[in-house]
């Protein structure tokens, strides 16, 4: 099937009636009168639109537009992800929205504060040599890139197993402490308190 026309069907899945309605109101002068009257579902709505091309797999302004005024962040996200890795990971094989929200954390100081070593710390996390070397030829002059996509790489493969505490430990095996502190330190505000030695607990867990 194709991956875009997945995701527009797994979307439709997820509408309510009133969300429905409201995006077929925000269609109005974008549709006729007749076609929109005629729409009873998320797939009917989204047929018209990619009939009318007014929204593409290469162009999904129209439709994240669409998603940002009836307030379904969760979609939007679903459709970056696929705007940026061509497919989009099923819901139920992410890890929980606070899990989340500490990788997203966790991933952005990593970024910023490993440079040439990120090759052992994806190593450490369990990631092949030979997806190591995709992630290079894709970007072979953007070294933060490589970071970031290799992390992502981490994220997909483990799904809802992926585990911040499993980030720092592999940077402390990589001998990269100082970085590892700097996670914790930015995990602390979101997570109500927890100490950095609870961090160093689950992080150290075998």
């Amino acid at each position: 099937m194709d991956p875009f026309l997945a995701l527009l069907h797994h979307f439709s899945t997820r509408l309510s009636s009133r969300e429905l309605d409201s995006l077929k109101f925000l269609c109005w002068g974008k549709i006729g009168k007749r076609k929109l009257e005629s729409v009873e579902s998320g797939g009917d709505l989204f047929s018209i639109l990619l009939e009318q091309q007014l929204i593409t797999s290469t162009d999904v302004s129209f439709l994240q537009g669409l998603l940002v005024s009836i307030e379904r962040e969760d979609l939007v996200s679903q459709l970056k992800q696929f705007v940026e890795e061509g497919e989009v990971t099923s819901p139920e094989d992410e890890p929980d929205v606070h899990e989340k929200r500490l990788q997203k954390a966790a991933i952005e100081v990593i970024h910023e504060n490993v440079g040439r070593d990120w090759r052992m710390l994806m190593r450490k996390l369990g990631l092949s040599e030979v997806k190591l070397d995709r992630i290079v030829a894709a970007h072979p002059f953007s070294l933060q890139e490589q970071v970031v996509q290799a992390l992502r790489e981490w994220q997909k493969w483990k799904g809802k197993d992926a585990k911040v505490t499993d980030l720092i430990k592999a940077l402390r095996d990589s001998h990269m402490n100082l970085v590892a502190d700097r996670v914790e330190q930015k995990l602390l505000p979101l997570n109500n308190g927890t100490s950095v030695e609870a961090f160093r607990a689950g992080s150290c867990a075998v």
